[in-house]
């Protein structure tokens, strides 16, 4: 699988990456060369082209992480399209409280769980709602800088 971390030249991009300590303040599944999924603030679990996420990123790489089971990852990935994103979890994060909503995602804890949907599992599943770009950017994976 491959994920894409992407900075914007944004207040919310910044105050994420201030927030967390990142370098990029979202991170999407690349689903093939051309589309992605991901959660983004006001849309929700949506749909995109690689190609106009990258346009409007000041600074991205991919990561591939090896998953067990791609088509079980892609089909958690697609069955969460349309679900809203969580102000309240993202917010809990730098409150340090577990405000989570199970029907709702930020882009992070979203590609964890698809992630682990696919038998990646770096995570203990009960801190996914604490899980920040620049945590999935620690892995041990090989990244390839595309911007």
């Amino acid at each position: 699988m491959k994920l894409l971390f992407s900075r914007r030249h944004h207040i919310g991009s910044w105050l994420i990456r201030f927030v967390t300590w990142s370098e990029y303040s979202h991170v999407d599944l690349i689903l093939d060369n051309t589309q992605l999924i991901g959660a983004i603030a006001g849309d929700g679990v949506v749909l995109n082209k690689v190609n106009e996420r990258l346009a409007i990123s000041s600074k991205a790489v991919v990561m591939h992480v090896p998953v067990s089971d791609i088509a079980a990852s892609e089909a958690f990935a697609i069955g969460q399209l349309g679900k809203q994103y969580d102000w309240l979890g993202v917010i809990g994060i730098g409150l340090k409280r577990n405000w989570q909503e199970d029907d709702k995602w930020s882009c992070a804890e979203l590609v964890a769980s698809i992630l682990a949907a696919g038998g990646q599992r770096p995570f203990d599943s009960k801190f996914y709602h604490r899980i920040t770009p620049q945590q999935l950017l620690m892995l041990n994976f090989e990244k390839i800088r595309v911007k």
